[in-house]
Order: structure tokens, then C-alpha cells, then sequence
């Protein structure tokens, strides 16, 4: 689903206001339709590792093999730990792959993360819980924030397509780090997230070319 359209909106107004580079691409981009993948938490960072340095066809193929043990779902935790060695690997799951997931699995069946708290907790809040699993990073904590939580103030600044859309947007000789982006961005508070969504379809319709 879209987030609502009156957020959406103001995040358009303030953007345009705050940045006139950022306006150009708005105005070229068009409407914003960022998109909510997924509000089931554990759903969205189980696909998010099962994805992890796969090709989309690939990852998809392997995705659907996994559900297919599971009644054609992604399954809950408990039931995934019951999951045997041999069937996962047939899945085409990797001895790495199947780690994270277990440990994934095993966090939220234990209740070191709730799924049912984690959406009330700050953005911090959730990168420090999800990066305590095997296999998440910071970049997979942000896509979750975006993504799958709807917070109107991502940055995620580990992301290439972000990077080299504001390397073209403000005109840098290389891809800006951490702390030039973040600096970058300032002026998009409290709405980076939506600001990140232009900068990756600035890419996507070639405007900054």
C-alpha cells in the first residue's frame, strides 16, 4: 500500500520548499508513491535476509521452494526452528542463509523481539534490535524503517542508489559518505524518507543525467 496522502503531501511541500535541487526532481519524478511492502515485521526481515546477495529470480525461486514446506507462507518462527537441516538445504537455503534465519526465527520466538513492540519503538530503538540478529545490517534496519514500518524520516545512508543520486543531484566529484549525505540531507527533516524515495526514482527516470 501507498502511505496516506496527506503525509505524503506535506512531505512534498516541505521538500520542495527546502531544497530547490530536490524540487527539480520532484517536479520531473512526479507524484510520490512510496510504497508500505509489508507491516508483519518478521515477515519483511525474513524475506529481507532469505533476498540477501541473491538475484531477484533466484532469491524468488528459492522463496517460493521455502514457503512450499510451510502451506505456501512465510512461517512463523517457532515453526521454522522445527524446520530439519536437509529439507531447507533442498529448499535451496545455505548453511549461512539457514543460520541468520534461524537465529531471525529464534529472536522472535524467544521475545528478545516482539513483533508486537518493535513498531512502538524509536528508529534507534529498532536498528539496535533487528542488527543484534546474524545477518542484519544497518542497511536491512533502514529498508525495514521505510519499508516496512512507514517511518516518514529514513535515511539510509548506506544505500548506493541514494548515494550516487545525491552525488549527481548536488554535483560531487564521488559518492558522498556517512557523514556528507547525512549533512546533505539535513534540510529534508522530518522527511528523508520520502526525499531518499525521489533520489532512487531520479535514478530509475534518468533526470540527473
Amino acid at each position: 500500500m501507498t502511505l496516506p496522502a496527506t503525509p505524503r503531501a506535506a512531505a512534498v511541500r516541505h521538500l520542495r520548499r527546502a531544497d530547490a535541487r530536490l524540487a527539480r526532481v520532484i517536479q520531473q519524478v512526479g507524484a510520490c508513491r512510496l510504497e508500505i511492502r509489508d507491516g508483519n515485521v518478521y515477515r519483511s526481515l525474513f524475506r529481507a535476509v532469505l533476498y540477501q546477495q541473491l538475484a531477484g529470480n533466484a532469491a524468488a525461486a528459492i522463496e517460493r521452494r521455502v514457503k512450499a514446506l510451510f502451506d505456501g507462507r512465510v512461517p512463523p518462527p517457532a515453526r521454522f526452528l522445527t524446520a530439519s537441516d536437509r529439507s531447507l538445504r533442498a529448499a535451496g537455503l545455505s548453511r549461512q542463509k539457514r543460520s541468520y534465519l534461524r537465529d531471525l526465527a529464534e529472536h522472535f520466538a524467544s521475545g528478545k523481539i516482539s513483533a508486537r513492540r518493535l513498531p512502538h519503538l524509536s528508529d534507534d530503538e529498532v536498528i539496535e534490535a533487528v542488527t543484534a540478529v546474524k545477518g542484519i545490517g544497518e542497511w536491512t534496519a533502514h529498508m525495514l524503517l521505510l519499508f516496512g514500518l512507514g517511518r516518514p524520516d529514513v535515511l539510509p545512508v548506506g544505500d548506493y542508489g541514494v548515494r550516487k543520486a545525491a552525488q549527481l543531484l548536488f554535483d560531487l566529484a564521488d559518492l558522498p559518505n556517512r557523514d556528507t549525505l547525512e549533512e546533505l540531507a539535513q534540510p529534508w527533516r522530518p522527511y528523508r524518507s520520502v526525499a531518499s524515495w525521489y533520489l532512487w526514482r531520479s535514478l530509475d527516470t534518468k533526470v540527473l543525467e
